[in-house]
């Protein structure tokens, strides 16, 4: 694949589309923009479908994926206005509000399709990622923010408590402390201090964002998917696995990696001193 080409249009650009959801497939990588940069792309029941059917059916079209927000904003989590069938400005009452089916039936699948997705994921958070919007981002296997961007966990400013995989990925990575003090306060974590902590993979100067996201999403279309994924994997299952378990893993996973005709290219690469050309199979 060629690395002319940056695959992650500028954020603050307006969207040729009023879809909810913008795809673009460029030099193998697929850029899904959050597409309500009026609403700073806060989640709609529509968006919502819209991000699950894209997931559903993107991996199979590219090699990496970027997550991002057209506007000002990445995602400002749940559109409290929303309601239900994408009516702005008409929200229903909380008593007309089912969370635990929200969650179950739309936030879950949608989560679970961006963290199981065979191939590599890249959140570049352009400005603020708030609620579930932090936490859409954090699916992500790499998070690139901005640096005037910030996370927050702004559920219990409406009396909720964080959702969408917050109270997973917060302690595993930040550790507790820092977690309840984030979920508790609802105060906003600068994207710098995200990548300190170790939430994030790193801050990027405004103007240097977009470059960097381009660049590492290419290089990733063009490397060893089957290794990506099977990297992912292994990561995954450690958080709930002993040694032995994660050396019996390791052990299977490899066994995999080495049948695939990445191994074989790679090796022949790295004998013959020229860069390797994976097909990602």
């Amino acid at each position: 694949m060629s690395d002319s080409t940056t695959a992650v249009p500028h954020p603050t650009a307006t969207a040729d589309s009023d879809a909810p959801v913008v795809v673009d497939i460029v030099n193998g990588v697929g850029t899904v923009r959050l597409n309500r940069p009026h609403r700073m792309n806060a989640l709609t029941a529509p968006m919502r479908r819209a991000l699950i059917d894209t997931m559903s059916t993107l991996p199979a079209q590219c090699r990496a994926i970027v997550l991002t927000g057209t506007g000002r904003a990445f995602c400002a989590g749940q559109d409290l206005a929303d309601g239900g069938d994408g009516a702005e400005g008409k929200p229903r009452s909380a008593a007309d509000i089912d969370l635990q089916r929200t969650l179950a039936e739309e936030y879950e699948p949608m989560i679970k399709l961006i963290t199981e997705c065979p191939v590599p994921t890249i959140a570049a958070v352009n400005g603020t990622a708030a609620g579930a919007g932090a936490n859409l981002a954090l699916a992500c296997d790499i998070v690139v923010a901005a640096q005037s961007a910030s996370f927050i966990q702004a559920f219990s400013r409406i009396g909720l408590m964080p959702d969408a995989g917050g109270t997973f990925w917060l302690p595993r990575m930040v550790g507790h402390a820092r977690a309840m003090a984030l979920c508790l306060t609802a105060e906003p974590l600068p994207a710098a201090t995200a990548a300190e902590w170790g939430l994030i993979w790193q801050a990027i100067p405004d103007d240097e964002m977009i470059g960097y996201v381009g660049d590492l999403a290419v290089r990733l279309a063009d490397g060893p998917t089957v290794a990506y994924r099977l990297t992912k994997e292994a990561l995954r299952a450690s958080a709930g696995n002993g040694l032995a378990e994660q050396l019996a893993l390791e052990a299977e996973l490899q066994g995999e990696a080495g049948r695939s005709r990445d191994f074989v290219e790679g090796v022949l690469a790295f004998l013959e001193k020229r860069p390797a050309r994976f097909e990602g199979r």
